[in-house]
């Protein structure tokens, strides 16, 4: 099935991206062509530093659209490093360009316009730095522009000595700001989709926890029937053969609750799941006594929502696997009612072995996990060589409970 949010995010990221490129390219091309190439236009410039300029210009303005198109492919980096392995070549390349630019313009022009091609190059190589280098680099770059102004003075010198640094710190704030930007909406995209791929995760869990109920607890009941019916094949063939009609029922109900998990309708509920724990217990020669409020026998009546009743026929489900599987018990309990605004589930046997503590698989910590996720309780314990089950549910549990 096709994610239409994750569609749509994607698109957006993708136009998000062609708009930082363009508005951080198109701002460089502008200050560059625009400001500075008409720097070079204007009049009393030498032809040769209109020759060398413009090529210096050239140079710049082509490095910076390619470092800036890899600092977008490269994604965000992780707290603390550099994003992806810098493009050296380019950088060099960049930076002679400016320092060349610069330095024609400083040499013919009394003004502070030579400062704003290094101020850009040194901005885009900023950001394939890591925070502590970048920050750095931008703080030498601004010292290094007051450094011209102070030197030569002119018939401005404050200006000379202020506005080439505020030029670099001015192109630093506008390209880490959009990058910055960027990389947060690319790490929320991240986290999106790494939030879809759990949610599949979570689900296909789900499923295979349900089909080990399903499927364990019908082998189960399966293998103590079948061992029955071996037993009484000599000495009582027709109660073996009942036994064995049995058996036969079962397999086809497991094979009829797996098609219709797959599909997608099967829902266990609290009441058929009490009125199949008393036949199937009953059924392994195991006393079982059953205290059920008569209000709640029927599925859809009383305070307890349609998603509690599916929880706790699980938990019914998985404690009367156990006793059939993990124990020698001899008589059980399972009593449920309903006190002070909670829905209340005890299964007990006699047939625990093993230290306290044991007896508790993989069903009952996943069934933990999921009444924790509905505000419930699932605990088990060994009380006087007894194993407990006790499971307990707000009426008012969400959806968690599904």
């Amino acid at each position: 099935m096709r994610d239409h949010g994750t569609d749509g995010g994607t698109a957006a990221l993708r136009s998000f991206r062609r708009y930082t490129w363009w508005s951080l390219t198109g701002t460089t091309a502008f200050f560059l062509v625009a400001v500075v190439g008409a720097g070079l236009l204007a009049s009393g410039v030498p032809v040769w530093a209109r020759g060398a300029g413009g090529a210096a210009l050239a140079v710049t303005a082509v490095c910076c659209a390619v470092l800036l198109h890899r600092r977008l492919a490269s994604g965000p980096a992780a707290p603390g490093e550099p994003p992806g392995r810098p493009p050296v070549a380019w950088m060099a390349a960049s930076a002679a360009g400016a320092a060349t630019l610069g330095g024609v313009l400083l040499a013919v022009r009394d003004d502070a316009l030579w400062a704003l091609a290094p101020a850009m190059t040194v901005s885009v190589v900023a950001t394939f730095l890591p925070p502590p280098r970048r920050w750095t680099l931008i703080a030498v770059a601004m010292a290094a522009a007051a450094v011209p102004g102070a030197v030569a003075g002119g018939d401005d010198p404050v200006r000379a000595v202020l506005f080439p640094p505020g030029l670099v710190a001015f192109s630093a704030w506008i390209t880490l700001g959009s990058l910055w930007a960027w990389d947060i909406a690319e790490r929320l995209n991240a986290a999106r989709r790494q939030d879809g791929e759990l949610a599949v995760t979570r689900e296909r869990l789900r499923f295979a926890a349900d089909l080990h109920d399903i499927q364990g607890h019908h082998l189960q009941v399966i293998a103590r029937k079948s061992e029955l019916a071996a037993r009484l094949a000599a000495a009582d063939p027709a109660r073996a053969t009942t036994e064995m009609l049995e058996v036969q029922r079962l397999a086809t109900d497991a094979l009829s609750d797996t098609r219709a998990l797959v599909q997608g309708y099967r829902r266990t509920t609290l009441d058929a799941e009490l009125a199949n724990a008393g036949r199937v217990l009953a059924a392994a020669d195991i006393r079982v006594r059953m205290n059920v409020e008569p209000t709640e026998l029927t599925a859809g009546t009383g305070p307890l929502p349609d998603a509690g009743r599916h929880l706790l026929g699980l938990v019914v489900r998985e404690a009367t696997t156990n006793v059939l599987r993990h124990s020698r018990a001899r008589a059980a309990e399972v009593d449920y009612r309903l006190t002070d605004g909670l829905a209340r589930l005890r299964v007990r046997n006699d047939g625990t072995t093993g230290p306290p503590g044991s007896g508790a698989g993989t069903g009952l910590r996943t069934l933990a996990g999921r009444l924790r996720a509905a505000g419930g309780e699932l605990t088990w314990e060994h009380e006087h060589g007894s194993f407990v089950v006790t499971a307990c549910l707000p009426v008012d549990a969400s959806a968690e409970a599904r």
